[in-house]
Order: structure tokens, then sequence, then C-alpha cells
């Protein structure tokens, strides 16, 4: 039973799974589960810890564990077993150190919290949160808490087991392969495999096989290689333009490869598409404009597309309106909060919206970052109408001086806005610039107009892999934050019918 529904906010931001039925994904952790459910309790309110023992080829779970011992009024207590163990979250320690003590005081943290929750309840408890280190995030760890009762009556100890998974190492045995036959299936097309193979890594799977052949006429044919029926089918393949491809062939690519798995028994397909194209024109600004957003949508639902993926899309209400298919929005503004949160320090700084059309945006990102900074934020905005191809607009309200401005935006096309807006911070007294936009779609002219304008960093995702030229013109300034790791966990938790509110919400 998944309960982090019903957690308290203070335990609820340190942990981003929680269950009181545990289910390791780690054979150690489910080893550990099963000594202690199995241990004699003889009417106690929880087992002694001499009655849970482990057999010669349990020894890697023997391994995982540390102890804890209550004090009367505090909740950490102290360390009686285990210290190889708890050091892995705690940092280094020795038997008797109490938990207040601990040098990773965010381990502690969370520790305290969970022992705390599992002396209330007196159940075992099972969590899981990220591991996050220079901004980015490097492992899985799972703790799961036992209660012991040496005394017979009260909850006076508990037993941990930790294991941690670095996302960076190949893939374990003990990760649940879900690519069998009537489960999972992932695809990635064309210039999103890079980005494919990584999400496949973090899920345990690979990638399925793909013929994508294209006749001399220009044409192409696309149809997987490996059998779907009755399988859940993901499709990786983000819509940007590029030099193989214009946008409009990779969304035909695309349509024709759903109707394909449709037609070849898939029982659900799931159309990933990390930056979707076509998504600017969403409403009528003079008379007979198309609304492409719409005719993007009747084209996923013709195809019979079950649900669509996007991250950051350019009008969260128009993609959530134009699909009658179920869409999931996953936005970056965590990442690039935590990418951030590292470099300010304590210097004042201001979340700056390049025009009012996107001041929702920022807004969101400046109070996530008042809550992971603990200080207020100011805000500002610049005045920007756009009209064909044509970009006007002087007016700049806000505070950002000596202040770091950070200029938040979905996308960077030609650099001309982001340009202004910086010239805009300068000459209102910002300190440094810092901008960061989820999909770099960077044009021709973006290089030379970017690298001219007066901005300290350039922070994007790798929706869109950035060209090799305007990275080399950028140079150290421009930086790419991965997002393989939030569309695995979407797949991951849309495939289990987990919760995708939780995977959004702030983890540090």
């Amino acid at each position: 039973m998944t309960t982090m529904a019903l957690t308290e906010p203070p335990l609820k931001r340190l942990f981003e799974r929680l269950d009181f039925a545990p289910q390791p994904m780690t054979p150690e952790l489910g080893v550990v589960h099963r000594r202690w459910k199995a241990a004699p309790r003889a009417g106690t309110v929880a087992p002694r810890r001499r009655e849970i023992t482990f057999s010669p080829q349990d020894r890697a779970a023997s391994q995982t564990l540390f102890v804890h011992r209550f004090d009367d009024g505090v909740d950490g207590g102290v360390l009686t077993e285990g210290e190889t163990a708890a050091e892995l979250l705690l940092g280094p320690c020795q038997i008797g150190d109490r938990l207040r003590q601990a040098q990773n005081r965010r381990g502690a943290v969370r520790l305290r919290r969970l022992l705390k929750e599992v002396r209330r309840s007196g159940q075992a408890v099972l969590a899981q949160f990220t591991s996050v280190e220079h901004g980015r995030d490097r492992a899985v760890v799972e703790l799961l808490a036992t209660p012991l009762s040496e005394d017979g009556a009260t909850i006076d100890s508990t037993l941990v087991a930790i294991s941690i998974h670095r996302l960076d190492a190949p893939a374990p045995a003990w990760l649940p392969r879900l690519s069998a036959d009537r489960w999972l299936a992932l695809f990635a097309l064309g210039a999103s495999r890079p980005l494919g193979e990584e999400i496949a890594q973090r899920l345990g799977v690979e990638l399925a096989p793909v013929e994508d052949r294209v006749f001399e006429d220009g044409e192409y044919k696309i149809r997987p290689l490996e059998k779907v029926r009755g399988r859940d089918v993901y499709i990786v393949s983000s819509l940007h333009g590029d030099e193989a491809a214009s946008s409009a062939d990779k969304l035909c690519k695309l349509l024709f490869f759903v109707g394909a798995l449709k037609d070849a028994g898939a029982r659900r397909v799931t159309a990933v598409t990390p930056y979707l194209c076509f998504a600017r024109k969403d409403r009528r600004t003079k008379p007979r404009d198309p609304v492409t957003t719409r005719y993007v949508a009747q084209l996923f639902e013709a195809m019979a597309t079950d649900r669509l993926v996007g991250v950051d899309v350019h009008n969260i209400a128009a993609f959530q309106n134009a699909f009658r298919c179920e869409t999931i929005h996953l936005d970056a503004q965590a990442l690039f909060a935590r990418h951030f949160i590292h470099d300010l320090g304590d210097a004042p700084v201001a979340v700056v919206s390049p025009d009012l059309g996107g001041e929702k945006r920022a807004e969101l990102f400046r109070l996530r970052l008042e809550r992971m900074l603990k200080r207020p934020v100011a805000k500002a905005f610049m005045d920007k109408y756009r009209s064909e191809g044509r970009v006007s607009g002087d007016i700049f309200a806000g505070d950002v001086k000596d202040r770091i401005a950070i200029v938040i935006d979905d996308l960077i096309a030609g650099g001309g806005t982001m340009a202004r807006v910086a010239a805009a911070c300068r000459a209102h007294g910002a300190a440094r610039v810092w901008v960061a936009a989820t999909h770099g779609v960077f044009s021709k002219a973006a290089g030379s107009i970017l690298t001219e304008a007066p901005i300290d960093r350039i922070v994007i995702t790798n929706t869109v892999p950035p060209p090799t030229a305007l990275a080399a013109q950028l140079g150290a300034r421009l930086e790419t934050i991965d997002l393989a790791g939030l569309i695995a966990e979407a797949i991951r938790r849309l495939h289990s019918d987990g919760s995708i509110n939780e995977l959004l919400e702030e983890g540090p």
C-alpha cells in the first residue's frame, strides 16, 4: 500500500516513496524483511534483535544492517550496531554515536523522520529517495526500517537496512526486467536514440529494434522488429528539426510508427515527445490564423495514440485541452533549481520572465527557489510583443539590482529574446545573468547573438541536442542538464500505475 498521499509534508518532502507493506527492489532488503517478519515475537510488540538471524547464504543482506536504540525523548537515538552500513547514509560514524552528531546532516534528518514514523506506527516502513550530488541525480537509495523491542512492551530500537544503486553504474541483476513480452517495450526514433539509450539503462531494459528505411524519393517506412502484441509500448521521439530531418518529417514518422504498433496489436502506445513541435500556435492572434496545437492533437488521436508525454510544452493549458487522449506534462523546474542552488550561496536572487506569457512559469520557479533557499527571491519581467517575426517592447519591471538574475523560459530559438532580457537586467543593475530554458532549439544565428549577449550562463536540457558549432561558440557558458532520469521514472510510474504528481514534487 503506497502511503505518500497520506504522509505528513515534513516526511513526504524527504522521500519519493513510502510504503507500509514493503516490497524492496533489492534481494538483500527483501531477505531482511522476510527474516524480520518470520522472527518469533511471543506476545511482544515487535521482535527482539537476537531473534532475527541470517544464514551464511544471507551474508550480503546482513551487511546492509544497522541498529539505532531510542533514548527517552529522542527519536534518533544511539547507534548500537552496523557502523559500516550506517556510514553509507550518515557519513563516518562509530558505535555509540548519537544521530544528531552525524556528519551527513541531510541523511540524519531523513533517518530521524523515518525512525519516528516506525516508532509511531509500529510497522516496517520502506522508503526511497534520490541522492543528489552537485545538482545531479547520482543514486537511488532504499531504506527498510523495522521496529524492535528488547523489553517486549515498547518499541525501543529500529533495525534499518540500506541499499544504494548508482545511476551511472550498469543496471544490477536484481532490477526488474520490464521488457518481458507481455509488458513494457521501449523504442527510440532517429536523433532521440542516445536519450532513449540513457532512459533504457535507467529502466533496466534494452531498446527494442526498429527498421527505419528511406526510399529513393524521400518517402520512408518504419516498423518494430520485435513482437509488441499485448504490450505496453513507449516511443521516445523529440520532434525538433535538425540537419537530418525537419520537425514535420519527425512528426509524420512518429505518427506512422504509432499506427504500425497499433496494427501489430500493442495494448497501449505512449508517445514520449521531450520536445513537442508546432506548439507555438495555440490560439488565433490574427484573422484566419491556424491553431496548430489542436491539429497536432487530432493527428495523434487519428492514429489511436493512447497517451502523450511532453516536457515543458509551450502552453500547458492549450496542451491539456487540445488532446482528447491522456496527456502527461513533465517539467524541468526542480532540476533547474537543484542545478543552480549549489552556486547561489547567500547571493540575492531574482527570477525574471522574458515576457508576460511566461510570468506564471517564472512565478512557480521563483516560489520553488524560495522554498529551497528558505529566503525571499525577487521577481521581474520584460514586456515583449512579436508580430511577423519582429519583436518589440521595452518595459522592464522588477528588482534585479545587485542580484543574480535567473531568466527562465521554455525554449531558446533565435536567442534575440534572451539577449534583450539580459541587456535589460544589466541595465537595471543585475550582478550576473543566468539563463535557463528547457529546449535549446537554436537557429543558425543564435550562436553569434548569444555570444555577444551579456549572459554569464546558459542552461538547457537534453530534450534537443545543441548544435556542435554553437556549443563550441558558447564554450563553458553552455551547460546541459540530463532529463533521462526524469523521463525514465515517469515511464516506470506510468507502466506500474504509479503517481506522476509525486514525481514532480520538490525533491531536496
